[in-house]
């Protein structure tokens, strides 16, 4: 018995060791070097504990050239992949190896958006109005039907790498222009702006069971990533809120929508997207089946005690989950307390200052991945931080004060200038 972790991430927030402790298999890890890099950690020096660690340069070309090798010689029974760009990749392991889990039919509606919404559609759950444009010609009658702005996505991207607000018909021009300039068969996913606040629901499916859910709302733009120099707040909603059983309920809608008859994607966490617009209208973004990425892991731990991170590694190991996602029938868990995340982008320039770190009891976790002195590009996507920080408080309203007020002092203390200044 023995498990590959594909991992496209730093090492310090999934401490795998520490989750998988009463493991009793084999742990082998593949790595990217780039995101080590990138996050400001050291590359490891040995295989930190893991019966196998290996570091690639080019981890999207060669992860599944790597774990399949890998699998063969440690007699591999589980591939775990926690990042969105490798849940197709441990998928096709899985299918090549005749592996437990998720095989490439039954994650395709979760990573491919043109299926997603159709298969929304179908069970009566709205979507953006879109279409897979071939076409400039398809792109422009579109356009012409729907209306600026419009957005523009990657069929199967992440991280809102590459999405773009388009607002008129010259920003259309240019992104047609880039799109259809491309090799191979080029394709543009356009969608109809939907207007609102964006809220997303976090949690585990055990046993094809959602033993854990809950929501939370964005109170700034994910696309925006690129721009925007100040503190992002995202919060956790209370559980009287009007909207907390409504997101929920229809995660719930979204995940049988998604998922073929007998599938065997039955353990694992999610992630979805769904816009709350002026007039009172939940509408599906996109669902990914995988922890979110930012500090939602830990904003759950939080939440119910577990970090939403082990409780998916140990779910697919089919280990026992800690309370209160251990299998408990009935209503599900509510929170013990309210939570969010303090979010800043990196920019480019040379870093001069950084955040001090917090001191006050509720602030439950505090990073920084940048250091003064160090040279640092733009944000590469909607996860590529310059500090980070997680909070608690009895209230989403008290919550988002601390919040905004730690993020005012952040602001304050961030000096990035131009390269050379």
């Amino acid at each position: 018995m023995s498990v590959l972790l594909l991992h496209r991430f730093p090492f310090e927030p999934f401490p795998y060791l520490k989750w998988l402790a009463d493991y009793d298999g084999d742990i082998v890890v593949v790595a990217d070097r780039e995101k080590i890099e990138s996050s400001g950690e050291r590359l490891p020096d040995g295989n930190l504990g893991y019966a196998h660690l290996e570091v690639l340069d080019d981890f999207e070309g060669l992860a599944f050239e790597r774990g399949l090798d890998l699998a063969r010689k440690f007699a591999v029974t589980h591939v775990i992949a926690h990042h969105e760009g490798d849940v197709e990749t441990a998928a096709r392991l899985r299918e090549h190896l005749d592996l437990p889990g998720a095989w490439p039919a039954d994650v395709a509606a979760f990573r491919d958006k043109v299926l997603m919404k159709r298969r929304a559609r179908q069970a009566g759950i709205e979507t953006a109005a879109h279409v897979l444009a071939r076409t400039p010609e398809q792109a422009r009658s579109f356009a012409a039907r729907q209306g600026f702005p419009l957005v523009a996505k990657a069929r199967a991207g992440f991280s809102s790498i590459g999405l773009r607000i388009l607002p008129d018909a010259d920003a259309l021009r240019d992104c047609l222009a880039a799109a259809f300039a491309a090799p191979g068969e080029p394709e543009v996913l356009l969608e109809g702006f939907v207007p609102g606040r964006m809220c997303h629901v976090d949690g585990l499916v055990a046993d094809g069971r959602t033993v854990l859910a809950w929501p939370s709302q964005y109170q700034y733009d994910l696309a925006s990533y690129g721009e925007d120099p100040g503190a992002r707040v995202d919060l956790t909603l209370d559980p009287d809120d009007p909207l907390t059983d409504r997101l929920l309920e229809l995660t719930d809608r979204i995940l049988a929508a998604l998922k073929p008859a007998g599938t065997r994607l039955r353990e694992h966490a999610f992630h979805a997207e769904i816009f709350h617009t002026p007039d009172d209208r939940l509408v599906l973004c996109e669902i990914a089946v995988r922890p979110a990425g930012a500090k939602v892991r830990e904003v759950f731990e939080v939440l119910f005690g577990a970090n939403l991170g082990e409780l998916a590694t140990r779910a697919q190991l089919g280990l026992p989950l800690p309370a209160p996602a251990d299998g408990a029938r009935g209503a599900r868990p509510r929170p013990r307390e309210m939570s969010g995340q303090l979010l800043m982008m990196k920019r480019p320039g040379l870093v001069r200052s950084v955040p001090a770190a917090p001191e006050q009891a509720w602030v439950r976790g505090f990073w920084l991945y940048a250091r003064p002195g160090e040279l640092v590009p733009s944000a590469s996507g909607s996860s590529d931080f310059l500090t980070a920080v997680v909070g608690s408080a009895p209230s989403r309203a008290e919550c988002e004060s601390r919040l905004r007020d730690l993020g005012a002092r952040f602001e304050a203390q961030t000096r990035i200038v131009p390269a050379g200044g």
